[in-house]
């Protein structure tokens, strides 16, 4: 009876464990996907004939023309980190934002509209046609081989730019492959107005407000999307 006893007592010892272990990794698996990075994030263009201009989102990839302008914008709403890197179609790397990697250490406002460019001045596509590719990257951490890459892009003399211009490629595409398994949590517009609309005349001269097409960006650690223009 003893041994009997014995058993049963095993028994539920190991089921009470098993059952107290399984909720216990259910809730730990819970806590891993937490919304730790989010962000509002706009991209805007002006585009038709100087007598039909009108102002679109860019949400995928599309094709725009030389005289259409440009602009985005970003607003952090979690303590996170974003980069904004654009490729050209020379081959060329700029950072976008932040507009300076220093920035980062002091650490950037919360709720409030960063534009790029910056004020209300719009970038114009000039006549250099080709493909030109926006990377849009919302991390819970900093990519400090990223940066490092960045800022030796920027030091560095144009004749040995284009060799890191391709290590920074390379580098995204890395970091994307990284943090693969990662989710997005909600990626939903937060449009006020309208996607589309005619400018009007006094619009034309202080030019519409990106942020109004903004979409809300939630993420698990690390958020990646990339704009590809087709510019003609």
């Amino acid at each position: 009876m003893r041994t009997l006893a014995t058993i049963l007592t095993l028994s539920c010892a190991f089921l009470g464990f098993r059952l107290f272990e399984h909720p216990s990794s259910t809730v730990i698996t819970l806590q891993q996907e937490v919304e730790n990075v989010g962000f509002r994030w706009a991209f805007g263009a002006i585009v038709g004939s100087a007598k039909d201009r009108k102002f679109v989102a860019v949400t995928r990839d599309t094709i725009l023309n030389t005289g259409d302008e440009i602009k985005m914008c970003v607003e952090l709403t979690k303590d996170c980190f974003v980069y904004l890197i654009h490729a050209g179609s020379k081959g060329e790397v700029s950072l976008l934002f932040p507009y300076d990697l220093r920035d980062l250490n002091a650490g950037l406002a919360k709720n409030k509209n960063f534009y790029v460019p910056k004020g209300r001045v719009w970038s114009k596509l000039d006549k250099n046609v080709g493909r030109e590719t926006f990377y849009v990257l919302g991390t819970s951490e900093r990519l400090i081989e990223l940066e490092a890459l960045l800022a030796n892009y920027a030091s560095a003399d144009d004749s040995k730019k284009p060799p890191i211009a391709e290590q920074i490629i390379a580098e995204i595409r890395t970091v994307r492959k990284k943090f693969r398994t990662f989710t997005t949590l909600a990626e939903k517009p937060i449009t006020i107005g309208g996607n589309v609309r005619s400018l009007e005349k006094a619009e034309e001269v202080k030019r519409p407000d990106v942020s109004t097409i903004a979409v809300q960006v939630s993420a698990n650690n690390f958020y990646s999307k990339t704009f590809t223009i087709d510019h003609q």
